[in-house]
C-alpha cells in the first residue's frame, strides 16, 4: 500500500479529531439525559402510565403520519437528484436510513445510507454528496420559514437567552478561529463542494417538477413530524392548541439539531419536554407526548428498518 501524502494524512486527521468531537458531545449529552431521567423518573413513569391508557385513535393517527415522513423525504430526495430513482427502493432507503440515524450521531447514518444508495444508482460521489446537501439545505430553510410564520402567533413564546454584548462578541470570535483552524488546510476542497451544491441548486429550480418535489417533500415532513406530535398530544388530553405545538416541535427540532446526538436522542427529548413544560403543560403530560412521539418516530420502526438495511445491503442496493 502506497505511503499516504500530506494533505490526505491532515485530512485524516482532521476527520479523527471531528470524530472524537462528536462522540465525546453525544456521550455527554447521553449521560445529561440519563440523569435528567433519573432524577424526575417518577414524572417519566407517571408519563409512560399516561401513554397507557391514551386514546388509540389518535396514536394510529401519529403512526400514519410517521409512516408518511418516509415517504416526504424520499419525494424530497428524488426533487435533489436529476436522474430517476426507483421509487420503492428509494422509500427503504429513507426508512432504513431513519433507522441507521439512530445509531451514529450528527445524521452521519442517514447521510451515509443515502449516500451510498445514490451511489449505487450510478451517481459520482461529489454528485450524491452535493444532492445530500442540497436537501438538507431544503429541509433547514423550510423550517425556519414555518417558525417565521408561526412564532407571530404567539409572541414572547420562543424566548432566545439573553447574552451581553462581550459574551456575544467572545462566541463569534472563536467560532471564527475554529473555522479558520479546520476549514483552513480545507479550503479549496470547501470551496469546491460550495460551487457543486450551487450548480445543483441553480438545476433544481430550472425544473419545475424537481424544484416542487424538493420543496414539496420538505415541507411534508416537517409537517408530518409535527403532526405526530400533535397527535399524541391530542392523545394524552394535552391542553395545547395543534399550531402551537407545531411551532413548539418546529423550534425544539432545531434547537437539538445542534447536539450531535444519535438522531436527537437525549438532545431532541430534552428539548421538547421544556419547550412543552414551559409553554404550560404539566410534567406528567409533557413527559408523555414525549415518550409516545419517540415511540412513534423511534423506537417502533427501529427494528424493522436495520432488517430494511440488512435486505438493502444483501440486494446490493446500498
Amino acid at each position: 500500500m502506497p505511503p499516504m501524502t500530506a494533505p490526505a494524512q491532515l485530512t485524516a486527521a482532521v476527520g479523527r479529531r471531528r470524530a472524537y468531537w462528536h462522540t465525546g458531545v453525544c456521550l455527554a449529552v447521553l449521560l445529561g439525559a440519563l440523569w435528567l431521567a433519573r432524577r424526575h423518573w417518577t414524572t417519566v413513569r407517571t408519563g409512560a402510565g399516561r401513554l397507557v391508557v391514551a386514546d388509540q385513535g389518535w396514536l394510529l393517527l401519529g403512526a400514519v403520519a410517521a409512516t408518511g415522513t418516509w415517504v416526504a423525504s424520499a419525494l424530497a430526495q428524488q426533487g435533489a437528484v436529476e436522474r430517476r430513482l426507483p421509487g420503492r427502493r428509494l422509500v427503504a432507503a429513507q426508512f432504513a436510513a431513519c433507522a441507521a440515524n439512530h445509531l451514529l450521531p450528527a445524521g452521519l447514518g442517514a447521510g451515509a445510507v443515502n449516500l451510498r444508495f445514490l451511489m449505487r444508482c450510478g451517481l459520482p460521489a461529489t454528485r450524491s454528496a452535493s444532492a445530500l446537501a442540497v436537501k438538507a439545505t431544503a429541509g433547514a430553510v423550510v423550517r425556519l420559514a414555518l417558525i417565521a410564520v408561526l412564532a407571530p402567533a404567539w409572541p414572547g413564546l420562543l424566548r432566545l437567552p439573553h447574552l451581553s454584548l462581550s459574551a456575544l462578541v467572545s462566541a463569534l470570535g472563536l467560532a471564527v478561529l475554529l473555522m479558520a483552524v479546520l476549514a483552513g488546510p480545507l479550503r479549496p476542497r470547501c470551496r469546491r463542494a460550495g460551487a457543486a451544491v450551487l450548480a445543483d441548486v441553480r438545476s433544481v429550480h430550472a425544473c419545475p417538477t424537481r424544484a416542487a418535489a424538493l420543496w414539496g417533500g420538505s415541507l411534508a415532513f416537517a409537517a408530518l413530524h409535527a403532526l405526530v406530535l400533535i397527535a399524541v398530544t391530542h392523545a394524552v388530553a394535552l391542553p395545547l392548541p395543534p399550531l402551537r405545538v407545531a411551532l413548539l416541535y418546529l423550534a425544539a427540532s432545531s434547537a437539538a439539531a445542534l447536539l450531535p446526538t444519535p438522531g436527537g436522542l437525549g438532545s431532541l427529548d430534552a428539548a421538547l419536554a421544556l419547550a412543552l413544560t414551559a409553554s404550560g403543560s404539566p410534567g406528567a403530560t409533557a413527559a408523555s407526548a414525549v415518550l409516545g412521539y419517540r415511540l412513534l418516530t423511534v423506537w417502533l420502526p427501529l427494528v424493522p428498518g436495520l432488517l430494511v438495511l440488512a435486505a438493502l445491503v444483501r440486494r446490493k442496493s446500498l
